[in-house]
């Protein structure tokens, strides 16, 4: 069984993604690892190649942002680096800039890849998620967060990247997967406040147009992160190759859920899923 890895990035350093984590936390189960670089004025390449590994390969690419409209060009982005895949792989494993994995999972990952590797008819692997909000002490805990993603597909070229690239699709339609028996630690909207709102005013140009902008993004030095529903505490542990990270952290953040924005219905639904596990309408990027 062969593996790569892959991922999209841009601007790591002046939005202070954790890709150096990333990729690390899944390149022990990866045979090569692509890293497709967008045109970057902030040293991003030097950061890729400062992890000095043979497994990696770095893909130059600009980014074409006419396509900021609902997210396209991260997906245009992605699918070159899907593209750039060896054809001996026989999956490809696909973490964003800001998606670590706990090495505690790196064995059941593999044994998922082993044990589906010869049923055909799966065509990815589901990982659950965790959502950090404001610090690593807190994780999102409402409707609002995704539960499940496909993050392993099979090296199959009519699979693309979906959308804005949270998922993938097969000739437009949903992946049938299995379950990766995994999570995956998502810490975008982990960031020092005013890192945050300058990452929040670059990306959502990847999504929307100047008047939404204007409208929508607020015009402040710092993000504001009680602007935010349900979270819960964090109690576990973060992944090995985190640890650094959350040792420079230098800013507060404690959660008030007196502060948290939500409405009766949304009372309603969140009592609802955590007494019986059931998401109403939840939408599922994926067949099962």
């Amino acid at each position: 069984m062969k593996v790569s890895g892959f991922t999209i990035v841009r601007n790591a350093v002046q939005f202070d993604y954790p890709v150096v984590e990333s990729i690390t936390s899944i390149l022990p189960l990866c045979d090569e690892f692509i890293v497709a670089v967008g045109n970057s004025a902030d040293g991003t390449k030097d950061l890729i190649a400062s992890l000095n590994s043979s497994k990696i390969k770095i893909l130059d690419t600009v980014w074409d942002d006419s396509l900021r409209i609902g997210g396209h060009v991260l997906a245009t982005e992605t699918n070159k680096a899907m593209d750039a895949v060896s054809s001996d792989c026989d999956w490809a494993i696909y973490l964003q800039a800001d998606e670590v994995v706990h090495e505690k999972y790196l064995g059941p990952i593999r044994n998922a890849m082993e044990k589906w590797i010869d049923h055909t008819e799966v065509e990815g692997l589901l990982f659950d998620y965790l959502h950090f909000w404001g610090s690593y002490d807190f994780i999102g805990d409402s409707r609002k967060w995704y539960r499940k993603e496909v993050r392993i597909i099979r090296n199959d070229k009519l699979i693309r990247s979906y959308r804005d690239a949270q998922g993938f699709r097969k000739n437009g339609k949903k992946l049938r997967v299995a379950l990766a028996g995994a999570t995956v630690s998502h810490y975008g909207w982990v960031k020092p406040p005013e890192s945050q709102q300058a990452k929040q005013e670059s990306f959502n140009r990847y999504w929307h147009d100047d008047q939404w902008m204007e409208n929508k993004v607020p015009k402040t030095k710092e993000f504001d992160y009680y602007s935010i529903g349900y979270l819960a505490p964090f109690r576990e542990t973060h992944p090995e190759v985190m640890k650094d990270r959350i040792a420079r952290k230098r800013w507060e953040f404690n959660y008030d859920p007196r502060k948290g924005k939500h409405s009766m219905k949304d009372d309603l639904l969140h009592f609802i899923e955590n007494k019986t596990g059931w998401r109403i309408g939840e939408y599922k990027n994926y067949r099962l």
